[in-house]
């Protein structure tokens, strides 16, 4: 079987996407499939480590790069509205290829409405049909499918998940042991500096609660200038001795920053996955979310808090946080972690696409809602 994964962009400050769609190409090819990837942003030069799987980093416009990898069984978009999205939808339509495409939260309530005149208009003109012809959708929670099931497209939705690597224990150990004697416990913040996250409120939740012998450390890449109006926010709070910002992560970097820290916060008011949660729990951190991202067995695995995305809200889930001892966290992050390890790890992930592929191209068959 060969799949043309086309993504919006692989650079690692577009965040949680950018990952994902590598690392289920990766496990695909590890699977034994043909697999080309692309994006019109030509960052496939960041998954030049991917090529010692097979992989082809395919380069130039969608229509040379289509060309360039030759015969194609299955058609897999990541993300909507973008003008690449439309010319792999029509694309795929001329030459009878089977499309998936993954939403990527795109169409999740709170994304639809902000800008909500200019994709309107897109969902009018061209985004509505594209979905409609597509062989099927992908959503990664049962919230998001049940918000596309709204929309009415007549199209079939399954559910999958984003997978997350799981780091070897000793890895974890190595990076622990690091901190040892570290007379602060350390909060993190870990996604892309953007109004939807959340950090206003969380920011006026630590105001609230200025947790004794806690940091936050706020990292990821800024958008839109949203840092500054954070960090006046921290001087106005009179918080500066208490949040640090680390700016972007490089991706090597990663496994450090969350191994080294006690607790893992995303105050996000929409998630269609929430990459960042999977990733803290992997690397054995308990998480405080809210309902905005779909990751309410935080609470039934006792690995977490789960809130509504309001200030008062986080604040009281995060002075019970901050209450917790640290082998109280460590314990609740060893859940989180074998939790993902179950569910989300990688292999199972791309074997359960895998199986979706399959059903768009064998005759009479079509993806089934799961």
């Amino acid at each position: 079987m060969r799949v043309f994964l086309a993504g919006t962009s692989f650079d690692p400050s577009y965040g949680g996407p950018a990952t994902s769609v590598a690392s289920l190409a990766r496990e695909l090819a590890i699977a034994g499939i043909d697999v080309g990837v692309w994006a019109p942003d030509q960052s496939v030069h960041c998954l030049t480590s991917l090529e010692q799987y097979g992989i082809r980093c395919l380069r130039g416009t969608l229509r040379r790069a289509s060309l360039d990898y030759g015969v194609t069984d299955i058609f897999h978009d990541n993300g909507i509205w973008r003008s690449h999205n439309h010319a792999l939808s029509r694309q795929a339509t001329e030459l009878g290829v089977p499309r998936i495409v993954s939403t990527r939260g795109m169409l999740e309530p709170w994304s639809f409405h902000h800008k909500a005149l200019k994709k309107r208009l897109a969902w009018s003109l061209y985004q509505m049909r594209d979905l409609q012809r597509a062989t099927c959708l992908h959503a990664t929670a049962k919230q998001e499918a049940v918000n596309l099931c709204r929309l009415g497209l007549g199209v079939p939705i399954i559910t999958i998940p984003n997978g997350v690597d799981i780091p070897a224990d000793a890895e974890l150990q190595r990076y622990r042991t690091s901190i040892v004697g570290n007379k602060r416990k350390v909060a993190l913040f870990l996604s892309r500096l953007n109004p939807v996250k959340g950090l206003r409120m969380l920011i006026e939740a630590w105001a609230r609660i200025r947790p004794p012998g806690w940091t936050l450390n706020i990292a990821g890449p800024d958008e839109r200038g949203h840092r500054a109006e954070i960090e006046r926010l921290v001087l106005l709070n009179g918080l500066a001795d208490d949040i640090t910002f680390l700016g972007t992560i490089a991706p090597e970097k990663r496994g450090y920053v969350y191994a080294t820290a006690n607790l893992f916060i995303l105050p996000t008011y929409s998630e269609n996955f929430g990459m960042v949660v999977a990733e803290a729990l992997a690397h054995g951190l308990p998480v405080l979310t809210t309902t905005g991202a779909p990751w309410a067995q935080l609470i039934a695995k006792r690995c977490g808090w789960w809130v509504a995305p309001t200030a008062e809200a986080i604040a009281d889930a995060l002075r019970e946080a901050t209450s917790c001892d640290v082998s109280t966290l460590r314990e609740m992050g060893e859940r989180g972690r074998e939790y993902v390890r179950v569910d989300y790890s990688w292999p199972v992930v791309a074997r359960a696409m895998l199986d979706v592929y399959k059903s768009m191209t064998s005759p009479g068959s079509s993806a089934i809602l799961l």
